[in-house]
């Protein structure tokens, strides 16, 4: 059993989280994201995590917030919407910083900000609007893969990039969208909007067509999966 099966329903993860704002980060259920911490305040709130449920959101700053990867201070606004995810890895280096890997659990929207004297922030969320996010597969079979991959092959070949078809051919579909979609090189807006995406085979439709459309705007034409 996979570490993050442990969740059943939303009861079963904090309705309080403490929150880690990134900009162009996402997170997505059972897919990881790797993540080194260095700032003294997400390394006091890891060290709280680790202490208690392991579990802490990714969620982005919102649009009009100031530019920096990870906004300074508690003022700065913050999406409505992020995902849930249990430390899944943790290595401390000599120089204090942590490697993590966070695996998306569920998504959440937030309600309420909690006043602490914690340098990070926490919110009350609800978890109810993705509860579906904890049924492993859902929506895969609606997904149409062909398209996905034939795409992806496109948006490689014209980068020149390699990689390992025989892994991703074996890939579920689930774990296939949902990690291209946290590692995608799309903007802040994009990305939240593969995070929103309500199902599955949304997520891969709006993944399909941003890479379409930058393809298109570079000139590339449409590949065949070998």
């Amino acid at each position: 059993m996979a570490l993050t099966d442990r969740y059943k329903t939303s009861a079963d993860l904090p309705q309080s989280l403490s929150l880690f704002p990134l900009r162009g980060a996402i997170l997505l259920p059972r897919s990881g994201l790797p993540l080194q911490v260095f700032e003294p305040r997400y390394l006091a709130m890891l060290d709280d995590a680790m202490a208690t449920s392991r579990v802490i959101g990714i969620i982005q700053p919102a649009s009009d917030a100031n530019s920096s990867e990870s906004p300074r201070g508690k003022a700065v606004a913050l999406k409505t919407v992020g995902c849930a995810g249990r430390v899944t890895s943790f290595q401390e280096l000599d120089d204090g910083r942590l490697l993590i890997t966070l695996t998306g659990v569920c998504r959440f929207v937030t309600t309420v900000e909690e006043l602490s004297g914690k340098p990070y922030r926490s919110y009350r969320v609800d978890y109810q609007p993705h509860e579906a996010d904890l049924m492993s597969g859902l929506g895969e079979d609606d997904v149409n893969r062909t398209e996905l991959l034939r795409v992806l092959k496109s948006y490689l070949d014209q980068r020149q990039l390699s990689t390992d078809w025989t892994v991703i051919q074996k890939a579920s579909t689930e774990f296939l969208v949902n990690t291209l979609s946290i590692i995608s090189p799309f903007g802040p807006e994009e990305k939240q909007a593969l995070l929103e995406a309500p199902t599955l085979q949304k997520r891969a439709e709006v993944l399909v067509a941003l890479a379409e459309m930058e393809l298109a705007a570079q000139g590339g034409a449409g590949g065949t999966l070998q």
